[in-house]
């Protein structure tokens, strides 16, 4: 029998802090800031947002620096390169100081006006409250994927990840350090949102079209960030590699006592219609076969040596370039 979570009083917080990823934004920052500050004015306690840009092309940084010299409470950390967006979120995480941590994305698909239910769950004692998409704005060809992509994460990960839940949530302060204690280096924050454990629960929103701008997750990155999430979470791909084995196996052993009855009983086989006929195409098959079950089998392997290659190297998980009213901050030590 569970536990009901304790409440907690919202008007003790000490800080919120809200996390945003920024990657070309310059359209849409200006209307962010102003959502924001009138959003968090209503929240009724201390509050600041860390923006990270993660090497923007266009204005982006020069935004933030001017939102910082406007109002303080806003902060900035510029990478060094654009080093995808899990990464920039990640390097937000490291840099939150507040009791309460919120994550949002630049593009207003999460409205920050929205938060108000987010911050009653945590009130009531929850430590983890995601946003749940209800509705999308997409064509329908890309939220087919998404549905997809989260059903077969669902099926195939040994962590119970929330069906369409994205990035956009609202953490206590202990889930953020047990966060920050993980020295990996392919990140799919959703997943190890779920995976830490501690009190969970999920808040439906209708998800808006973005307020300006271009999306930025093309369809490469959207491959990229549903590999990691695939493969940070399941050991079952490793598993489809034996199973094909154990299948052409199997085939390949009834394929030759097959072929060995039909050489002793050919007689017997000619009189129903399935005497031995030689055949150049049925050995090509077969090669093809093989060949393509033994190639797919190499690239899951290559997929998961590729992220153990990633993680032994010990690089830094980013680089800053500069930063607005905030300490630059120093990753988790990684495992070497």
């Amino acid at each position: 029998m569970g536990h009901s979570p304790a409440p907690r009083s919202f008007a003790s917080v000490r800080l919120v802090s809200v996390l945003i990823p920024c990657f070309n934004e310059e359209e849409v920052l200006d209307q962010l800031a102003e959502r924001l500050t009138r959003a968090a004015e209503s929240w009724g306690v201390p509050w600041e947002v860390v923006l990270v840009d993660d090497g923007s092309t266009d204005s982006t940084w020069s935004s933030i620096e001017e939102f910082h010299r406007r109002d303080p409470r806003f902060k900035g950390i510029a990478l060094a390169r654009n080093f995808g967006h899990q990464t920039a979120l990640w390097t937000a995480i490291h840099a939150a100081g507040g009791d309460v941590v919120v994550v949002l994305d630049a593009d207003l698909q999460d409205p920050p006006e929205q938060l108000s239910p987010f911050f009653d769950k945590w009130a009531e004692g929850f430590d983890v409250v995601y946003a749940i998409r209800r509705n999308r704005k997409e064509g329908v060809l890309l939220r087919a994927t998404y549905f997809l992509f989260y059903r077969l994460l669902r099926s195939l990960s040994e962590t119970r990840i929330p069906l369409d839940s994205g990035d956009f949530c609202v953490m206590d302060r202990v889930v953020v350090d047990e966060l920050r204690r993980m020295p990996e280096s392919q990140r799919f924050v959703r997943g190890l949102r779920s995976w830490v454990g501690f009190r969970q629960v999920g808040v439906e929103y209708d998800r808006a079209a973005r307020a300006a701008g271009e999306p930025k997750y093309t369809v490469h990155k959207l491959i990229g960030l549903a590999l990691d999430g695939l493969l940070s979470f399941s050991t079952v791909p490793l598993r489809l590699a034996t199973y094909f084995g154990l299948s052409v196996s199997v085939l390949a052993f009834l394929g030759a006592a097959f072929t060995l009855l039909q050489r002793l009983f050919a007689e017997q086989f000619e009189r129903i219609g399935l005497g031995p006929v030689p055949g150049f195409a049925t050995i090509v098959i077969s090669i093809l076969f093989l060949g393509g079950i033994q190639l797919l089998c190499l690239g899951i392997l290559g997929e998961y040596l590729a992220r153990i290659y990633e993680n032994v190297k010990g690089r830094p998980p980013w680089v800053i370039r500069a930063t607005a009213g905030i300490e630059a901050p120093a990753p988790e030590r990684r495992f070497r």
